[in-house]
């Protein structure tokens, strides 16, 4: 039996998708007469955001950013023995996203789930994905994340109607001794903030509406804004400073940031905590706004596919997200 300890687990591919539908922040200015554009982009940096019609799926969505992932890593899809998607909002409760996506790409017979970490869920599910390849379980797999949370966004709500967009990433996990070596990520939570960031409806306790529509509010999302700032920033900083001392690395050794796209000046505070210039954050808020599990994924695969990164970048992947979780950790590319 190969000795598995001897070998790094290696992303050999990621990629990104997003519906082709943009809707700019004037779109969603209708319903708020006494805002402005130029408030919405100095309070959250973002312009626009990609939304899904409502053809599209988020599993389609999802095959599309691994047909991306697996073309940049070479692999096959027959390669692939197991699917671990990161999601807060499936395209349907039961069964697992995962297993619509794995019958999609022509995958039925590999082992496959869904994980719900809110936005840290991507990086959860590498975490799982790196440990499985370290233990055996499995010799290639899929990391992937889909949101369409335009479909749970309130238009009516000023604090939450400007922060969401639609998007998807995936990412191929292998044991290698080269390609982009992926360390042991940090994942952690704050479960004293479980009200901070919520959607109250659509569960058990309560699956479906009230017939006369009056808790249709229960069925968006929604957010404490000054509870998720303050804890955010912390949270956010914590993961980075974690990484640098679980890795023995200073700040300047750093070459990338690739955070999830939370909110622009919620990340400003944070470089100015942990010391790394915000020049080093890697952005897309700006054009594909907060994405949740997808954020991280999609920053990640924009990046590889402008050519950001060159190979020996260390570059630290962190997430603060609804529960509260967070998420850090290293990937040198």
């Amino acid at each position: 039996m190969p000795n598995l300890a001897s070998k790094s687990v290696c992303i050999a591919g990621v990629g990104f998708a997003a519906p082709a539908t943009v809707r700019a922040n004037s779109e969603i200015l209708k319903a708020f007469p006494n805002r402005t554009e130029a408030e919405i982009v100095r309070l959250t940096g973002i312009k626009e955001r990609r939304c899904a019609t409502g053809e599209e799926s988020a599993t389609a969505l999802a095959a599309e950013a691994c047909r991306n992932a697996l073309s940049q890593s070479g692999l096959e899809v027959g390669k692939i023995d197991g699917i671990i998607m990161a999601t807060l909002i499936p395209d349907q409760p039961v069964p697992s996203m995962a297993s619509s996506l794995a019958k999609l790409l022509g995958i039925p017979h590999v082992f496959a789930f869904d994980l719900n970490a809110a936005c840290s869920g991507w990086l959860y599910a590498l975490e799982v994905g790196r440990s499985f390849l370290q233990a055996g379980t499995s010799k290639h797999v899929l990391v992937v994340t889909a949101e369409l949370l335009s479909r749970i966004t309130n238009p009516q709500d000023h604090d939450t109607a400007f922060l969401f967009g639609d998007g998807a990433g995936a990412a191929v996990l292998t044991l290698s001794e080269g390609g982009h070596r992926l360390h042991r990520f940090g994942i952690s939570g704050d479960a004293d903030q479980y009200e901070s960031i919520q959607r109250l409806g659509g569960g058990a306790r309560n699956p479906v509406p009230d017939a006369n529509g009056l808790d249709i509010n229960n069925f968006y999302l929604q957010m404490n804004g000054a509870a998720v700032f303050k804890h955010a920033v912390v949270g956010f900083a914590q993961q980075i400073t974690d990484t640098l001392e679980r890795e023995g690395l200073k700040p300047e050794d750093i070459a990338w940031v690739v955070p999830h796209q939370a909110n622009e000046r919620i990340l400003q505070a944070v470089s100015k905590r942990v010391g790394i210039p915000y020049e080093k954050f890697v952005m897309t808020i700006a054009t594909y706004g907060n994405a949740s599990a997808a954020s991280v994924a999609i920053a990640l695969g924009w990046a590889s596919e402008e050519g950001l990164f060159s190979p020996g970048d260390k570059i630290i992947c962190c997430s603060v997200g609804a529960g509260l979780t967070f998420a850090g950790g290293l990937m040198v590319w």
